[in-house]
């Protein structure tokens, strides 16, 4: 794909992001925000099966198994931008087989992707009350906190750990767990300070590219505020 020079209504040149877990909704929810934004030019989709979703900005890269990410090098030069929003739940899952399929998928992805594209920012989607000590009761916690830290040491130019709270889907998603509908409304008036669109995280993420943050960790208030920045 030909990607011309156009600029935005900044000034700056719209830019070029790789993005997971579209079948999911944060993933979703992020990837709808880039698709109509014009600080971003285009989107690879990685992901380990197909999203049925149509836009001249969107291209796919299938993927069954993120471990083996290194073989697919030659498609992910060239991105500003990843913003990884890949994920399993933890539940039923014991410790080694939910750190195989969240740290370390996560780490060989970025690992993979700082060697071809070091100037580029990666985002990742952890998750509120995630144990940056790796030393908590709570399993998830530990290893999404030793993903976060490790992501850190990488080579990029810039990156951001995301902890969400609960997430309004935006206009046009498919990919809904059916628990969520009944409080989607409800919640935000409840708990507004919990509460993120995540129309407000797509745009988080885009800033991150290309405005920046003060912090590798962005709490609830944090993404908010970069949002509006």
């Amino acid at each position: 794909m030909v990607v011309q020079e156009n600029f935005s209504s900044t000034g700056q040149r719209p830019i070029r992001v790789i993005l997971t877990g579209a079948t999911g909704m944060v993933g979703e929810g992020v990837l709808l925000e880039c698709l109509q934004n014009e600080a971003v030019a285009d989107v690879l989709l990685v992901s380990r099966r197909h999203y049925e979703h149509h836009h001249p900005k969107l291209n796919e890269l299938l993927v069954p198994d993120f471990l083996k990410i290194d073989e697919h090098r030659d498609r992910l030069q060239g991105y500003d931008a990843c913003f990884f929003c890949a994920g399993v739940s933890s539940v039923g899952m014991n410790e080694a087989d939910y750190t195989r399929a969240t740290y370390d998928t996560t780490l060989q992805f970025a690992k993979t992707l700082s060697a071809v594209n070091p100037s580029m920012v990666f985002d990742y989607v952890t998750g509120a009350h995630t144990d940056s000590s790796e030393k908590g009761k709570l399993m998830w916690a530990r290893v999404k906190g030793k993903t976060e830290n490790d992501l850190q040491t990488l080579p990029f130019r810039g990156q951001y750990n995301f902890r969400p709270g609960f997430m309004k889907p935006v206009k046009g998603q498919k990919n809904v767990k059916w628990f969520f509908k009944p409080v989607i409304w409800l919640f935000p008036h409840v708990f507004p300070s919990q509460t993120l669109s995540l129309h407000e995280v797509g745009k988080a993420m885009i800033n991150t590219v290309t405005k920046g943050y003060s912090k590798p960790v962005l709490e609830i208030a944090d993404i908010r505020a970069l949002a509006k920045a």
